[in-house]
């Protein structure tokens, strides 16, 4: 079987790396849009702590972060084990009492669903600064033990190389679907035409302009997100935890010295890919406001994605009944790197025509103009 991929971010590389993995013959098309979001998103895996109480939309996160352990698995057996994985676990941080006992209890509830949440400790604020040390002296925390990062771009790559070493191919260019008696037959890029069987379309924030064409609206919008990466020279920064405040901030470290720390959520942004002062303003504020002691870290970089953000929570996965052969796999938006692995898994099954382990009805791709009319 022959399956186009259209854009190579988390959900793409997922999709085209499971797909070759089943024996599909795999064609990887992607523009190497700037922003894409998987390149710039922090890489929390930790949906134990969420405060989204949509059973749908957890069912998805937690499925994601249940699913790096056997991702991480294939791909070491595939020679890829430069991943930015770490089970580090988080700190859902406050001054509040209060507000850490809901958090508790909502944890403590998911772990006895999912032993996958690992140990839940209740930490002072001298125990948490013991854990992540540049930490504000006021702040106790949660400690999930189950928690995990992970570098976007190099899981990206990882999962790339992996579908390529089973046969994948990759074109860089803009796709144009061919459609043919209500079914796709393939994609044209670069003036070259590649049939196919099926076409999935993990295009992220791009996808509208490319279905938009066949009739088809899914209501995606780039949400751009501003991330600022700070290097602590001499900081083992490496086993410290996930830094999750009340709030829609985070700070993550990884191995090389390195906390990134974000992000705005800027809604009705388009596509402007820049840097701006009152995105760089808010970034820094809450981050130094949680954590003063970054303050002597140095500027590394600013990154900027544009988050897939659909109309509500859920993302969209699923087929397109008026026509056949087409998957999509869209608007995860914030979640990206903690529910992308897994939606790539089940949107390969579908492609293939395979049963998915979980239902996907309330993902229908075509929900919104269901729910107008």
């Amino acid at each position: 079987m022959k399956i186009i991929v259209i854009g190579s971010g988390i959900v793409g590389a997922s999709t085209a790396y499971h797909l070759a993995r089943k024996g599909a013959e795999v064609i990887i098309i992607d523009k190497q849009h700037e922003g894409q979001a998987t390149a710039a998103g922090a890489g929390i895996v930790c949906p134990w702590i969420s405060r989204v109480d949509d059973q749908d939309f957890y069912t998805l996160a937690k499925g994601g972060a249940c699913y790096y352990p056997s991702l991480v698995s294939q791909l070491e057996e595939d020679g890829e084990c430069n991943l930015g994985y770490g089970l580090v676990g988080a700190l859902a941080v406050s001054n509040d009492e209060e507000e850490l006992n809901i958090i508790e209890q909502k944890v403590r509830a998911r772990q006895k669903e999912n032993p996958e949440v690992g140990e839940i400790r209740r930490l002072s604020a001298e125990e948490a600064r013991q854990l992540f040390p540049p930490l504000r002296e006021d702040l106790q925390a949660v400690h999930v033990t189950g928690a995990a990062r992970v570098d976007g771009r190099l899981l990206r790559d990882a999962l790339i190389r992996g579908a390529e070493k089973h046969g994948a191919h990759s074109y860089t260019g803009i796709a144009k679907l061919e459609i043919k008696n209500e079914k796709v037959i393939g994609a044209y890029v670069n003036d070259e035409f590649i049939s196919a069987d099926a076409v999935v379309i993990t295009a992220g924030a791009w996808a509208p302009e490319l279905l938009s064409p066949l009739g088809i609206d899914i209501p995606v919008e780039p949400q751009r997100g501003q991330i600022v990466h700070l290097q602590l020279p001499d900081q083992d920064t490496s086993k410290w935890p996930v830094i999750l405040p009340q709030s829609s901030h985070y700070l993550v470290s990884f191995d090389d010295s390195r906390v990134v720390v974000g992000a705005t959520r800027e809604t009705g942004s388009g596509f402007d890919y820049r840097v701006t002062a009152a995105g760089l303003k808010e970034v820094l504020h809450e981050a130094l406001h949680v954590a003063p002691g970054l303050s002597e870290g140095t500027l590394q970089e600013v990154r900027i994605g544009f988050r897939p953000a659909g109309q509500d929570i859920l993302p969209y996965l699923g087929p397109i009944p008026t026509l056949k052969g087409i998957v999509i796999a869209n608007g995860l938006g914030a979640s990206g790197l903690t529910m992308g692995p897994y939606v790539g898994s089940l949107a390969a099954n579908l492609a293939m025509g395979e049963d998915t382990e979980i239902d996907i009805t309330a993902y229908n791709p075509l929900r919104n103009r269901l729910n107008v009319n």
